[in-house]
């Protein structure tokens, strides 16, 4: 029977490993949810901005050639 109880050891242990492994994983995953959220949330006002300026750049009169050319 001693053979059975390290085998039951060892897969305690194995276990033990293995679910602080998942909960580290876990909490690594929620901070890089974060900064994806908070990337796609820049990355959304960035676009709003460059939209603005491409529109107010529309209605610029249009670049014409100095008149030393």
């Amino acid at each position: 029977m001693a053979a059975d109880d390290e085998r039951i050891v060892t897969l305690e242990e194995t276990v033990a490993h293995q679910a602080k492994t998942i909960e580290e994983l876990s909490d690594q995953l929620a901070e890089q949810w974060k900064v994806v959220e908070q990337t796609r949330a820049k990355l959304e006002r960035l676009t709003e901005r460059f939209l603005t300026l491409e529109e107010t750049s529309l209605d610029a009169p249009a670049i014409t050639r100095p008149p030393h050319y």
